[in-house]
């Protein structure tokens, strides 16, 4: 029997399309990416038309190896990476780096990992979408150039160790720019009035109502600016008579949302589950791969995560509609399914919503077989997918305006009762009811209290990491695969923290680059330039744009303007310093400044480079979370700079240093540090607190010193071999060589024959060392 080959991109994905595969398929896993731009150098030939010099990175070596072993002895190879231009060019990388022959090569595309989609897809192969791989390719080249780039210059003028991105630049911005509105905001007094009342004819009839309109003109919210002017209100108010003069009566369809996307999901995941992108994103991609629900073995729950499309599939629709009439009624259902269309810019129409992939999987269902956080984001996906097909919510609004006897003043109780609650069966987020009281026009109302509030405009809110994807979004900029890692990225570098309630706030350092592309490089950070940028990439995977002249198109300028700025921007019209005050104890200066690794203070003046005017290195101390240096106080200062602070001695005799560093509080003894935990202060902390926290790390790390497991001596070396966890993960050891344990093996169940397997070949492969670029 001919043997056939289905390459996927992870080992999840590789195990759950087995089961639905023949015996004559091999299904393998590439793990991710297999080729890319080199880490070294720019790997871009700008002169010949910025063709792009693509390695495999040492830590795929191997994957390519099996994989070329395997496709050079079957007769077919099937690309089935995933649905999207990331996973086209993967693809394309594959068949590069394999050598196959394209005549032997099929690609299948398919939404969701179930049989039929699985079947379907092998019975529906195509060619790689050249189209799709040159619109990858655009802004993996033009990513590289503003990247590498643009760093050296960040780095002569600004703080070493910098980068900038392209969409991240942007997103950062929108941070930056929305601290400026807040910080720049000045609160706006308004009053609002609310008035008790009870039926002069039956006085268990009560109603609570606000001012709502004067002389039969609606009151606007800063119509009322200050105390005076309500309080003359509420005399007026307190000597009036009351009537009932109008009721009205009306119904309010309320629709269901479409089911999500990408930036839908991650949004509602956000606001109602507290999750981050990054966590939506990987809890989605594990569904999506598939996950053990128990007799029915590894089954994808959801459709591709990574999508703008609202498309449902016929087959789900049918499934949905089905199930909605049998569990809840045929009230519910409506006549024919409804259809949704996109607003975001270059949806891939062809794609699918997310989706359950089988609405007979209810998420109760399931329960026992996810986590705690799967299950939720499981059950908002079904939730929405199956709600969206289901009839509107039918609510019933009261309104009920009581009038002063002269009809000066109106004041008005709103309620709602929903009549049919439709989709809201589904839905968590349901409707609260405010009942109000059966009354009548022209009935006689008692005034019982009459109560004046006063407000003040409240500053914008930060974004939340909902917020920041939906701007994203509406202004075109980045696309599903994009939002999550652009969030991470400019949280890794340090030039956004997340703040109260995971708020996203920019650091010193953040605010500083985006002051430095704002004023020298417009179009990185404009919006709509980046937005079109987005539509050149489409249409590029549209076939109706080549891909280098994309590139040229804005490279041609860019580096011009980049020359320009190296040679006219001077690095003391950029940094930023600030002199807070003077020390009394020493009587040098206090200065605030921006470095490498974020905002810090130091005593006396001295700069990074080692000139100054002191002969030593003066004392410095990080800025703690949420300080700034333009508002930082003498006195918090002076704080910081007890640090680093030495709290005693151990037994060693050797100091115990408490201090604040890039990534929090820890302590230091000798070469070793620990992290302080967060109940700790490095200010106060005692000596005894110390050496009770440095004993615990001590325990803690000793428990992950001790090996997964123990496999027997290698009869050739003699050495005992070993499987530990470190840094970067599980690794095999015999004292002398290291070796990692493949990601699709599991460490506990790895045997003495595979590790000297894998020990022997690291020895005869060692890693190539790095030429450190000039």
């Amino acid at each position: 029997m001919s043997k056939k080959l289905v390459i996927v991109e992870s080992p999840t994905k590789a195990r759950t399309i087995s089961r639905f595969l023949g015996s004559e398929y091999l299904v393998e896993s590439s793990f991710g990416h297999i080729r890319d731009l080199p880490e070294s150098k720019m790997g871009v030939n700008i002169e010949n038309d910025f063709e792009p010099d693509y390695e495999i990175p040492d830590k795929a070596a191997s994957v390519v190896a099996k994989l070329k072993k395997i496709a050079g002895s079957v007769d077919r190879v099937y690309l089935a990476t995933d649905a999207d231009r990331e996973g086209e060019a993967i693809a394309w990388h594959l068949i590069e780096a394999l050598g196959i022959d394209l005549d032997q090569t099929e690609r299948i595309v398919f939404h969701e990992i179930t049989e039929t989609a699985i079947q379907n897809a092998m019975q529906n192969p195509r060619r790689i979408n050249l189209n799709l791989v040159d619109a990858q390719q655009a802004r993996r080249v033009l990513d590289r150039l503003v990247g590498y780039e643009l760093s050296p210059f960040l780095w002569k003028k600004v703080a070493k160790g910098l980068s900038a991105g392209r969409v991240q630049s942007v997103a950062l911005r929108l941070i930056v720019e929305r601290e400026e509105r807040i910080k720049s905001f000045e609160p706006q007094e308004y009053w609002s009035i609310n008035a008790d009342f009870k039926c002069q004819d039956d006085g268990d009839v009560r109603l609570a109502t606000e001012i709502y309109a004067k002389e039969g003109k609606r009151l606007k919210k800063f119509d009322i600016p200050h105390q005076e002017l309500a309080d003359e209100m509420v005399v007026r108010l307190r000597a009036s008579e009351y009537y009932v003069y109008k009721i009205t009566k009306k119904k309010q369809t309320r629709n269901p949302a479409p089911p999500y996307i990408t930036s839908t999901m991650q949004q509602s995941a956000n606001r109602k589950l507290g999750f981050s992108a990054k966590q939506t994103m990987f809890i989605a991609q594990k569904m999506y791969e598939g996950i053990n629900v128990g007799s029915e073995g590894e089954q994808g729950l959801i459709t591709y995560m990574r999508t703008d499309s609202l498309n449902l599939s016929p087959s789900f629709l049918s499934e949905a509609r089905e199930h909605i009439a049998s569990e809840f009624g045929s009230d519910y259902c409506p006549s024919k399914p409804r259809v949704f269309k996109g607003k975001s810019k270059g949806a891939q129409e062809a794609h699918e919503a997310i989706r359950p992939t089988s609405v007979a999987r209810t998420p109760h269902s399931v329960k026992a077989y996810l986590d705690d956080r799967t299950f939720k984001l499981y059950k908002l996906i079904w939730d929405r997918a199956v709600a969206s097909q289901m009839n509107p919510a039918i609510i019933e609004r009261t309104t009920i305006d009581i009038n002063t006897s002269d009809d000066y003043y109106t004041l008005r109780a709103s309620g709602g009762i929903i009549k049919f609650d439709g989709f809201l069966r589904v839905v968590s987020d349901q409707l609260e009811e405010t009942i109000l009281p059966r009354l009548e026009e022209g009935t006689d109302m008692l005034l019982e209290q009459v109560t004046p509030r006063q407000h003040f405009t409240e500053p914008p809110a930060r974004y939340s990491d909902a917020s920041i994807v939906k701007e994203l979004e509406e202004y075109g900029i980045g696309r599903p695969s994009t939002y999550a890692p652009t969030i991470s990225t400019i949280i890794d570098r340090g030039y956004v923290e997340r703040l109260e309630q995971n708020r996203l706030g920019p650091t010193d350092i953040g605010g500083l680059v985006n002051a430095v592309l704002t004023e020298h490089f417009t179009n990185i950070i404009d919006y709509e330039f980046t937005a079109r940028l987005e539509t050149d990439f489409d249409t590029i995977s549209e076939g109706k744009h080549d891909w280098q002249a994309a590139v040229k198109k804005f490279y041609g300028p860019f580096k011009e303007n980049l020359d320009n700025k190296s040679e006219t921007v001077k690095r003391e019209d950029i940094i930023k310093k600030r002199e807070i005050g003077v020390d009394p104890g020493s009587g040098l200066p206090v200065i605030a400044r921006i470095g490498r690794f974020g905002a810090y203070v130091q005593l006396g003046d001295w700069s990074e480079d080692g000139s100054g005017k002191n002969d030593t290195k003066p004392k410095m101390s990080s800025l703690e979370k949420g300080q700034s240096i333009d508002t930082l106080s003498l006195e918090e200062a002076l704080q910081l700079l007890i640090l680093p602070r030495v709290v005693g001695k151990n037994v060693d005799d050797e100091d115990v240093i408490a201090n604040v560093g890039r990534y929090g509080p820890y302590l230091k003894v000798g070469s070793k540090t620990v992290s302080l935990p967060e109940n700790y202060n490095p200010k106060t902390i005692s000596l005894a607190e110390c050496k009770a926290v440095i004993e615990q790390a001590d325990k803690v790390n000793a428990e992950k010193a001790k090996p997964i497991a123990d496999l027997g001596v290698d009869p050739t070396t003699q050495g005992q071999i070993l499987v530990k966890n470190g840094r970067y993960g599980p690794y095999i050891t015999d004292g002398k060589t290291n070796v990692s344990v493949p990601k699709d093996v599991e460490p506990e169940s790895i045997s003495l024959e595979s590790a000297i397997d894998l020990l022997d070949k690291k020895r005869k492969n060692p890693p190539k060392r790095r030429r450190r670029s000039k």
